[in-house]
């Protein structure tokens, strides 16, 4: 199930070669966040809470538009991801946009070794855990950097999108984790058109395979929800059906494109 950590390398290469891309598009609206947005989707905003005073770890952070929109919220931020070139250019936005965030570059299993402190949330979002081939591991990890009582908010693509080929016309891939996808992605889902073509290597996770791993690591899930649209169109063949809901054409409203989870480190274990 797992390639070995070449996957690391090849990853992250392909995520160095995606930054400058994203940078540019419409996607990811950076212009837009200097002046003044935030980048939060409305999810995750209506989850989170308060966030003044807290200590958030955000894994997987790409460029850090988020973890610098948590940072405007009041929120002390450390931003971890795999790609140094991401990692560069969002301690470069920090700079620019006057706001006060740490980045972390390493792999995300190698954390322990970068850092040594808890957290009252650990936050991830968005195709993430695709990229992992463990998901114990990744479980294990948001455990050990929660203090007691601290919680994870994770939203992520539902993995029935993940079953369904590019044109989501027929069941193209396994639910479950049985192998890893290595696949040549030609364009990026922020700019279909952009001069990339590489070769990418990840893993699809069920949501069975998801409770297990964080009850496995004594986290208490508090908060489960589906969602039947996407706030990115990031797909092929959508429409977006109400503002900022975007659904895939054929489809509609009949199958789930998000969910949401809460899971809460035990005060006493």
């Amino acid at each position: 199930m797992n390639p070995g950590k070449d996957y690391i390398r090849q990853n992250r290469e392909g995520w160095n070669n995606k930054v400058e891309v994203h940078l540019q598009s419409e996607f990811y609206d950076v212009k837009g966040f200097l002046s003044g947005n935030s980048s939060l989707q409305e999810i995750e905003i209506g989850l989170l809470g308060d966030l003044k005073g807290k200590k958030i770890l955000h894994l997987q952070c790409h460029f850090g538009l988020d973890t610098l929109s948590l940072a405007r919220l009041g929120a002390d931020v450390t931003g971890v991801d795999l790609s140094d070139k991401a990692i560069g250019k969002a301690r470069d936005l920090a700079e620019e946009s006057g706001l006060e965030a740490r980045f972390i570059c390493c792999d995300l299993y190698e954390l322990v070794t970068h850092l040594d402190e808890q957290f009252d949330l650990v936050y991830t979002t968005y195709g993430t855990i695709g990229w992992l081939p463990d998901l114990n591991k990744w479980a294990s990890l948001i455990s050990h950097f929660l203090k007691p009582g601290g919680e994870l908010l994770f939203i992520e693509f539902h993995p029935v999108i993940w079953m369904f080929d590019d044109d989501f016309k027929e069941v193209g891939y396994d639910y479950f984790n049985t192998r890893p996808i290595i696949e040549t992605e030609s364009g990026t889902y922020a700019d279909r058109d952009a001069s990339l073509e590489q070769e990418l290597v990840s893993w699809n996770h069920g949501l069975g395979e998801v409770f297990s791993s964080l009850l496995n690591a004594r986290l208490e899930i508090v908060l489960f929800e589906e969602y039947d649209y996407s706030p990115y169109d990031c797909f092929k063949n959508t429409r977006e059906e109400e503002p900022g809901r975007y659904r895939i054409k054929h489809l509609s409203h009949k199958i789930p494109m998000v969910y949401a989870l809460k899971a809460r480190k035990r005060a006493r274990l």
